[in-house]
């Protein structure tokens, strides 16, 4: 299939697992390889950013934690049927490594190259492993961690790469930060690839309990759920707030970098994309993550004194107003938690992550008796 060496990405239908597989795509691209992306059809609403020669491949896949005890009943059947499907198609254009970033839809591609014995890998974005990731932990030549410590089954070690980036999100590195003050003032809300109920619940009441001189220089961008848009649109119009709600932002580069202010859940690329933008930030961690592992990847930022973190149990309008007061109304303060999230960033993860695939590929980290 050409001279070219080939990659096999395997990721989930998730911003979190999709944003770190596209910038991966988009160096490997870039170095010279060709590179496919297994997904499932969940998985495939989120490709419109990789680059257009990426090969987007459908396989069947399913997962335990959805559907009732019919649905239940067919998932070991449509997983299988995945991996009979990626082993025909490695068979008929052999990758040299497959890589996987989480999500259940990864399973038929890392499943079929264990067993057919090809180089495989996994990327984990947290600070504790998916459950796929788990499962496969053991099952890889070599695992590739973007926070750290990972905590990890025993007799697997993991690397520590951070968390890749997307270009566009790599090319605004460092932009200039504008400290809030008397002018329009952005706040960039954002609950993972598909928004959070409970910032919409919280954030725009917040907005509006802010002093007139600094509510009147806001303009947000929301992101919500789709059966939350109307509301959250209408709760802005009414309190006169310059608001755009969308249930995803295409722009989030453009729109993070004229960000006085982010206002975020703790998933593992929100955290990366804020650190190497260098913005201050107000973090949500999911209460539900396996393990916490939101607050684990907050972690790096808030000791770095970039975020304030308000858990779930803590989070009301009137806390979260007045955290975003004491940024807005501090632009000192707020130009300090700038500069400390830079140090957090980890601009080079991306090279981190495609050396380990080369090394994979090269044979440095081969381990076909897992």
């Amino acid at each position: 299939m050409g001279d070219k060496p080939l990659l096999v990405i395997a990721a989930g239908g998730t911003g979190g697992h999709m944003f770190p597989a596209q910038a991966l795509a988009e160096y490997m691209l870039r170095s010279g390889w060709r590179v496919k992306l297994t997904t499932d059809a969940r998985g495939a609403r989120y490709t419109k950013g990789f680059p257009h020669s990426v090969e987007i491949v459908e396989v069947s896949s399913a997962t335990f934690a959805r559907g009732g005890p019919l649905a239940k009943l067919i998932v070991p059947f449509k997983i299988l049927g995945g991996i009979l499907s990626a082993k025909a198609m490695f068979r008929k254009d052999p990758p040299n490594v497959v890589i996987g970033f989480g999500g259940y839809p990864s399973i038929p591609a890392l499943g079929a190259a264990w067993w057919m014995k090809i180089p495989r890998m996994i990327h984990e974005q947290n600070g504790v492993l998916g459950r796929v990731n788990k499962v496969f932990a053991k099952k890889v030549n070599a695992i590739a961690c973007g926070t750290w410590p990972t905590d990890l089954p025993d007799g697997a070690n993991g690397s520590d790469v951070g968390n890749p980036v997307r270009a566009a999100i790599a090319a605004k590195a460092n932009a200039p930060y504008i400290a809030p003050g008397d002018h329009p003032m952005d706040i960039l809300v954002i609950g993972g690839s598909q928004g959070a109920r409970i910032l919409s619940d919280t954030v725009p009441a917040a907005v509006a309990g802010l002093p007139v001189n600094v509510k009147s220089n806001l303009r947000i961008s929301h992101q919500a759920r789709d059966e939350d848009m109307a509301r959250v649109s209408e709760f802005y119009a009414a309190a006169d707030i310059r608001a755009e709600v969308q249930p995803f932002f295409n722009d989030v580069p453009r729109r993070m970098s004229a960000a006085q202010l982010v206002i975020s859940r703790s998933g593992a690329s929100s955290v990366a994309d804020i650190s190497i933008f260098g913005r201050p930030s107000i973090l949500i961690p999911f209460a539900a993550a396996t393990g916490d592992h939101q607050t684990a990847n907050a972690r790096g930022l808030v000791d770095a004194g970039a975020a304030v973190l308000i858990p779930e149990s803590r989070l009301d309008a009137a806390t979260l107003s007045e955290h975003i007061g004491a940024i807005l109304n501090d632009p000192q303060a707020a130009t300090m938690m700038a500069a400390a999230a830079l140090t957090v960033g980890r601009p080079e993860a991306t090279e981190n992550l495609a050396a380990m695939v080369v090394n994979l590929a090269k044979g440095q980290s081969r381990a076909d008796e897992t």
